[in-house]
């Protein structure tokens, strides 16, 4: 008799939760347009290289800018910065990003470059202000600073902000608060993230009511938010973060969220566990398995810290 009671609490468990899920994933923030993808454009470069000119290019070269790869700042004037031409700076913006998700560098839009250009992901650069330290080994390419750290066990893949941006020694206790327009489903996920961060560092997380007192700020935003870094829609950025001590964490409204995994939805937690990697101080890794890898596909979770996430945090906080 208890085995059957047992059995069916179980279900009645389960059910719940999944209904959690679904009814979450069908809430107002559904996207309006599911079929669409922000990154869709550069499924029909596929293909192209230094030397081609097809409509397009210019819009490759956008993309490259915004996540720190391609600047024409060095060059007042630069006839290409507004073309469809691929040129020099732009092959070797290719080939950086290759590099850095460890693709073959021929500096070629090939196939496996655009699937990976195409995946939605966190809208932080991987290069930020000419400096990063996501690639493995200690490499140096024109145009770019990088700034590598290596462990005593082999190359680290983890990365920082430029100046190795951290909140101060004496701020071991952080606390963060929702804008009042949060759906309540996501706080869990979120709050749980936090709780995982705070198991493997020094910092506590404690959850403030006052929004505008919170030393970490969360918020679901649309479009054009004030902070000079739109988001676009579904299947592109799904959300963005601020090195210390800003304190900023915002999630693209406009994308289809969950609370845990479900395919053509994005998980809450997985992403704020990336984003309050962010929050801490840790750039982008390489590390394909890592929580500050950029990516992140559709029904996919992730919710324990990597090694590399570790190692790159322990790091920067003994420096």
């Amino acid at each position: 008799m208890a085995l059957k009671t047992l059995c069916s609490l179980f279900t009645f468990t389960f059910l719940l939760n999944l209904l959690s899920i679904l009814s979450f994933a069908a809430s107002s923030l559904e996207p309006r347009n599911k079929n669409s993808s922000a990154f869709e454009f550069l499924d029909h470069l596929k293909g192209v290289h230094k030397g081609d000119h097809i409509q397009g290019i210019h819009d490759l070269k956008l993309y490259l800018e915004k996540f720190g790869y391609l600047s024409y700042a060095h060059a007042k004037h630069d006839p290409h910065a507004d073309d469809d031409d691929f040129d020099d700076f732009l092959e070797l913006a290719v080939k950086t990003y290759q590099l850095n998700y460890h693709l073959k560098t021929t500096g070629t839009l090939d196939a496996k470059t655009v699937s990976k250009m195409m995946m939605p992901r966190c809208g932080v650069a991987d290069i930020i202000n000419g400096a990063t330290s996501m690639q493995s080994g200690k490499k140096k390419h024109r145009g770019h600073n990088h700034d590598h750290d290596s462990n005593v066990y082999g190359v680290s893949h983890y990365s920082f902000f430029k100046g190795k941006l951290k909140w101060p020694r004496s701020k071991h206790h952080l606390t963060f608060a929702f804008l009042p327009t949060t759906p309540t489903e996501a706080m869990g996920p979120i709050s749980r993230a936090f709780r995982t961060w705070a198991t493997n560092t020094h910092f506590r997380f404690s959850r403030l009511q006052n929004y505008k007192r919170a030393d970490i700020k969360i918020s679901f935003e649309y479009g054009d938010h004030g902070d000079g870094s739109s988001f676009d829609g579904p299947g592109g950025v799904l959300a963005h973060a601020y090195a210390p001590t800003y304190g900023k964490f915002h999630y693209d409204a406009e994308e289809p969220w969950s609370v845990g995994a479900l395919e053509g939805y994005y998980d809450l937690e997985t992403v704020a566990l990336h984003e309050i990697g962010h929050l801490l101080g840790l750039g982008h890794s390489s590390v394909e398995g890592a929580v500050m890898y950029p990516y992140i596909a559709s029904g996919a979770t992730n919710l324990y810290l990597h090694d590399d996430d570790i190692r790159g945090i322990k790091v920067l906080y003994k420096s």
